[in-house]
């Protein structure tokens, strides 16, 4: 059993790794798509800003997803592989089709769906954090997207006797902050929901580990609000890692297929985005960082006129959107079923 739960924390930093590389069209793909950076240059800057959270950030939403979601007593090792199998399954399927879907809401659905597939309606904990939860699937989109539209109608109105060339000329570099700024809160939020995971299954095994010595014994969590520092840092390092290797799909998708974008797009983009995502990571909520950011572009984008966003391709967004967690929550109670009937615990 002690192989089978360090198996699962592996899976999870899997995970993370896959959360990194879909995710990182939300810090890269505006910066790629204004050539303020090479796609390469992009990610190496994104993934340092990432795991730069690490040492900053706080770990509300971590314990949120560990200990405020999920019913405790029926959370079993077969419950958070369910969870991260479905999970990792629907960031496969969303990649390869280049829809940036959320990698967070999968995550969460696929923890919900493998916890009612064990103990029904009861393993959800209903309350703050399913509500906040529930409620930035519509609101970030649009937090996001009222954030990008009033920037850059605030640059428009300070820059309205600049010519074009020289506000692109101001806006290159001012990108590289906004794009750090960007991956440094996307880092923040999206690390920590593996760490909420990890954290409930080392609590639901702790007697395995209480007299362990040497390494295993730390894997001993007594209860949820414990987030050992080691954990932090393979969780960051994991996010990381995969924003390094980027999901390149969704890049040409977020950066040129929404709106047509410019430095200065690209900065209000990403700055109202992470603005956003910040306040929700400082209050626990495990937002969407994909759906915050699409929002912004979009924002960005109707600025010039309706007609500037795509919003066919939108549309299909929106849609993936929807289905995320309840597509997260089947593929994971399918998954848990599985498991159960091979693994008994």
């Amino acid at each position: 059993m002690i192989a089978y739960v360090v198996a699962i924390v592996l899976i999870a930093f899997i995970f993370d790794f896959s959360n990194g590389f879909h995710d990182s069209a939300n810090s890269i793909a505006t910066i790629v798509g204004t050539r303020v950076l090479s796609p390469l240059a992009a990610v190496i800057w994104a993934a340092v800003f990432n795991f730069a959270a690490a040492f900053t950030g706080s770990l509300a939403v971590a314990k949120a997803v560990g200990g405020g979601m999920i019913e405790q007593s029926i959370v079993n090792p077969n419950v958070i592989l369910g969870g991260l199998l479905g999970a990792i399954a629907w960031n496969v399927i969303t990649w390869y089709f280049g829809i940036p879907s959320s990698s967070s809401h999968a995550l969460i659905g696929g923890y919900a769906g493998a916890a009612v597939a064990r103990a029904g309606l009861a393993a959800i904990t209903w309350g703050t954090k399913w509500i906040q939860t529930l409620s930035f699937i519509v609101l970030s989109p649009l937090i996001g997207m009222f954030a990008g539209y009033i920037l850059m109608v605030i640059v428009f109105w300070l820059f309205h006797r600049t010519s074009a060339a020289r506000v692109d000329r101001f806006f290159r570099p001012a990108q590289l902050v906004s794009s750090a700024l960007l991956s440094y809160s996307h880092g923040g939020n999206d690390a920590q929901k593996t760490m909420g995971v990890v954290v409930g299954l080392l609590v639901s095994v702790q007697g395995l580990f209480a007299d362990k010595p040497g390494w295993l014994h730390a894997l001993y969590l007594p209860n949820n609000n414990t987030i050992p520092h080691w954990l932090e840092i393979c969780a960051y390092s994991a996010i990381s890692l995969g924003t390094l290797f980027g999901g390149w799909r969704i890049v040409h998708t977020m950066g040129q297929r929404i709106t047509k974008l410019r430095p200065v797009g690209g900065f209000c983009a990403e700055t109202g985005g992470a603005a956003a995502i910040l306040i929700a990571t400082h209050f626990g909520i495990p937002v969407s960082t994909t759906h915050t950011i699409t929002g912004s572009i979009v924002g960005v984008g109707a600025t010039q006129r309706a007609s500037a966003v795509r919003w066919g391709i939108a549309g299909r967004i929106v849609w993936a959107w929807i289905l995320t967690i309840p597509a997260a929550a089947l593929m994971s109670a399918i998954a848990y079923y599985v498991l159960s009937s091979i693994v008994r615990i």
